[in-house]
């Protein structure tokens, strides 16, 4: 709900040499050897398309996982691990150009775990085309391929991390080709362990009158996870295998103010489960089909006791089995590349809330969703340097709550006359779905001042975008774009003007709209240091005519900025150190106002051992434990403020052992609507 932005760079080179002789009737001259050295272009751009050499960008920098390296991307932002894209209101992660169904919170674990070794290229879609089934703004990790002559490559991860409590973690991932075979394994396990502080300040108008309602609550949470990606491919056909399972999983807030001293423990009936699986097929006259299953489960508990003594016991209860089929076909026509296609998605979340006593509704349901949608889509590459992908996309989408139809339009247009300069423009338009839980309804409470409440109106939203980006040098990118949300969801806290509550809601707006401009531009100094510097300038407008039973038109001008550097005693040296600093000027959230927040960053990075087969990072997060805003809300009668002290400071230690040369693999996002806690 609350926090900021961020981005990086790097080099390469290539060298060559020359002498020159002489006839008979010319004197003999010899030159001295010729270096010619270059910069490996980092950014290219075709149909609409940003495809950047991430690898060489994050080659010295303490970064051992694929997670965070997307972090340095051109226009990518990393916010305490949570991946975002300038210009765009939210970014899908897929692998290889194919999309599976994970929540955000499994995909990122996998992310974690995998080694950004297996990384070959990155390509940033603003719009991506309809053939992806993905819509909006995609970051497409592309993964090197292993060959039967690679033999059995691997990777050996070991870390711990240091925040307010410790954590550990370790990993494995390996490649193996054979034939037409090709097997790919990952796994991660870890043990976590977090803490987290609020700070609330709600002066409530009752009556007419003021009452002011202090509360300071700490969260505690921790729980082992495993997480595990497998795939295997013959020739054209590829069955693949992604899951989570969360163990020994326990949260815990403790509360005390003005109402006095609340303990809320949340425990885990069973683990929560997640399982995906999922078959592609490549026909050899350009067909593609393939469809997928998820199933994931969550069973948890809430105690709640005031003064140690019992208020309310619940039990939260969340089944979801979704699957998905589709099938695309390509033909050359020509210079011209037409594509069509067709998706259906059907959902069944069952989920229920039973409370043991406390006096309080509870609900069982079951939402079921179908959604199907067809495309058409052309692609075109002209020799005077125009190239461009644009499709057209009809979804029909039907619950028990409503059904409709909606148009997804998308263009991506790239001129590319030389390196020096290259024109991209992107349009498009994104549905956004609410999660499954807050459909339903439910209400889960945190004391007897504040609850956070689902909302069975809640309404899918439809946000536009537009981005116009010009690529300097093949390195320098600068964005210029606009974002509008029609209908665009938010949840705040609201103080009931029917009593003493603070009522956490998701609820439709009006609007969201955001116009800005991206900078990123990275530069050297020989063979010892290179750095990046990121800015962002955009104006944010968020307005609602009805927030309950109240209004409002927020608006504000917000800059971002970031600069890092590496520095390293030599070409080859095998140590390189880093050091960041961002800074994010005041912003906003719907009816609240968020304060600045700024942070610094640091790291080493030391390469030894056979080939340099071993790595050791060491990477200290957010030193001064800066970057958690306060939130401010006053107006039309709210007057709230609530300081976010999480430690966002965290100190990571992580050991790498690459055998045999390891080289290959990656995953992908989309809006978690898995999940209880909302």
């Amino acid at each position: 709900m609350r926090k900021g932005l961020l981005l990086v760079s790097v080099f390469s080179g290539m060298a060559a040499a020359a002498q020159t002789a002489a006839t008979d009737t010319v004197p003999v001259r010899t030159l001295e050897e010729v270096v010619v050295r270059g910069e490996k272009p980092q950014v290219r751009g075709e149909d609409g398309v940003m495809t950047v050499d991430l690898p060489a960008i994050v080659r010295d920098k303490p970064v051992t996982n694929i997670l965070e390296a997307l972090g340095y991307l051109p226009g990518v932002t990393d916010n305490n691990g949570m991946i975002g894209l300038a210009g765009a209101s939210g970014v899908t992660i897929i692998l290889n150009g194919e999309l599976t169904e994970m929540p955000v919170e499994n995909l990122y674990q996998l992310l974690y775990a995998t080694p950004v070794d297996r990384l070959k290229k990155v390509e940033i879609m603003y719009s991506a085309p309809a053939q992806y089934h993905v819509e909006g703004a995609v970051v497409n990790v592309i993964l090197k391929t292993p060959a039967p002559l690679d033999g059995l490559q691997g990777q050996v991860r070991a870390g711990y991390n240091q925040a307010h409590y410790a954590s550990f973690g370790t990993g494995f991932a390996a490649t193996y080709a054979v034939k037409d075979w090709t097997f790919d394994l990952t796994y991660g396990l870890s043990r976590s362990k977090t803490w987290g502080n609020e700070e609330t300040r709600s002066n409530h108008l009752l009556d007419g009158s003021r009452i002011m309602i202090e509360d300071n609550m700490r969260r505690v949470s921790r729980n082992w996870s495993n997480t595990i990606f497998a795939s295997a491919s013959w020739k054209t056909l590829k069955v693949i295998y992604n899951g989570q399972i969360v163990s020994d999983a326990e949260n815990r807030s403790l509360s005390s103010g003005t109402f006095g001293d609340f303990t809320n423990d949340y425990s885990y009936v069973s683990p929560p489960e997640y399982h995906n699986i999922a078959v592609r097929y490549k026909a050899p006259f350009g067909m593609t089909a393939g469809g997928d299953y998820t199933r994931y489960s969550e069973n948890r508990r809430q105690s709640l006791s005031k003064d140690g003594i019992p208020v309310l016991e619940s039990s939260n209860r969340q089944c979801i089995d979704k699957w998905r089929v589709y099938v695309d076909q390509e033909h050359t026509l020509g210079k011209w590349q037409l594509n069509y296609g067709a998706e259906y998605q059907h959902s069944a979340d069952h989920s229920s809330q039973d409370y043991s006593f406390g006096a309080i509704p509870g609900f069982r349901d079951v939402l079921r969703e179908n959604v199907a949608s067809g495309y058409v889509g052309i692609r075109r590459s002209f020799d005077w340097g125009l190239s461009f992908n644009a499709s057209a996309k009809e979804e029909y989408f039907h619950s028990a709550y409503r059904s409709d139809w909606h148009f997804i339009p998308q263009l991506g247009i790239t001129y590319y006359r030389t390196p020096t300069s290259i024109f991209q423009m992107n349009v498009t338009a994104l549905r956004v779905y609410p999660s499954y839980w807050e459909l339903h309804g439910g209400t889960n409470h945190i004391n007897d001042y504040s609850s956070v409440t689902g909302n069975p109106a809640l309404k899918p939203y439809i946000d536009y975008s537009a981005q116009a980006s010009y690529i300097l040098h093949q390195k320098y990118v600068a964005t210029l774009y606009f974002q509008y949300g029609d209908k665009a969801t938010v949840q705040l806290p609201y103080q009931s003007p029917e009593g003493l509550n603070l009522i956490f809601q998701t609820i439709n707006t009006n609007y969201k709209r955001t116009a800005g401009l991206n900078l990123y531009a990275p530069f050297r100094g020989g063979d010892i240091w290179e750095g990046t510097a990121t800015v962002n300038i955009y104006n944010q407008r968020e307005k609602a005519d009805r927030f309950h039973d109240i209004s409002f038109d927020n608006r504000k001008w917000v800059f971002y900025g970031s600069l890092n550097n590496t520095v390293r005693f030599g070409r080859n040296s095998p140590v390189s150190f880093t050091v960041g600093i961002a800074w994010l000027s005041p912003s906003l959230q719907g009816i609240a106002d968020l304060s600045a927040i700024w942070k610094i960053d640091a790291g080493i990075k030391w390469q030894f051992g056979n080939k340099r087969c071993c790595e050791l990072d060491v990477k200290a997060d957010d030193i001064f434990n800066r970057w958690s805003p306060t939130m401010t809300i006053n107006s039309a009668g709210q007057d709230y403020r609530m300081k976010v002290r999480d430690m966002t400071r965290n100190l990571k230690l992580t050991f790498v052992w690459r055998f045999n040369g390891f080289k290959p693999r990656e995953t992908e996002i989309d809006t978690s609507r898995f999940g209880t806690g909302k």
